[in-house]
């Protein structure tokens, strides 16, 4: 860990060092550390839920939340870029590009570290969706994510968004030794519909010096409000 460490790191506290070392260069990614993380791979697997399911995803579609098809061997990308956003708060990106048949598909998140001492995850490109997170180190290193509380604020609209016409997600980080990639998993299921969607799948990560954000992965606006 650096001398300043990163929001996850601050966020984890002690339970980050028991993350793998290269979770740990992974997740240390932010202003002092000075360095991004650029990950490039295959996802194995997209899926989603029953037929019911596409319309809840189709609107997601419209603000780069989730993805509404389905893929084997999908080429994948995920952007991890620091910066301090226009209210002063140290953001790091996760922005994530499917290549499919046809189309691009975009999952954008930018994260926090709100003032409960939590990692906030605001979703899609207005930030209209903040998510609470949950960070654990598992046993044997890797990382396992749970998203919590959602709150919607859009103008002078803020309000708990209902887990009813949402989803809770888990997703599970590991690094594999022996094939030099990173592991992951992700699945978004609702309390009452069972499993929205999700993926599995491996990449390689590149950690270049942090320089000026990438305009592309910027949200459309930021969201003052947790």
């Amino acid at each position: 860990m650096t001398d300043a460490p990163s929001i996850f790191a601050r966020a984890m506290g002690a339970d980050f060092e028991r993350l793998h070392p290269m979770l740990q260069r992974r997740f240390g990614v932010g202003l002092a550390a000075g360095y991004s993380c650029v990950g490039r791979g295959t996802m194995r697997r997209i899926r989603r839920g029953p037929w019911w399911t596409v319309p809840f995803l189709q609107i997601g579609r419209f603000r780069n939340i989730l993805v509404p098809e389905t893929g084997t061997d999908v080429q994948f990308t995920i952007e991890n870029h620091p910066y301090r956003d226009p209210y002063g708060r140290e953001t790091v990106t996760f922005v994530r590009h499917f290549r499919m048949p046809g189309a691009v598909h975009r999952f954008d998140a930018t994260m926090i570290l709100g003032a409960s001492g939590r990692v906030i995850d605001y979703l899609g490109t207005h930030q209209h969706l903040a998510v609470d997170l949950e960070l654990t180190a598992e046993p044997d290193g890797s990382l396992l994510l749970r998203s919590g509380a959602q709150r919607f604020h859009e103008g002078p609209l803020s309000f708990r968004f209902p887990m009813i016409f949402s989803g809770r997600a888990e997703l599970r980080e590991s690094y594999d030794d022996g094939a030099g990639v990173f592991r992951i998993r992700l699945e978004v299921r609702n309390r009452v519909f069972g499993y929205l969607s999700g993926y599995e799948g491996t990449f390689r990560c590149e950690f270049p010096d942090a320089a000026d954000v990438p305009a592309h992965v910027l949200p459309v606006r930021h969201e003052r409000r947790e």
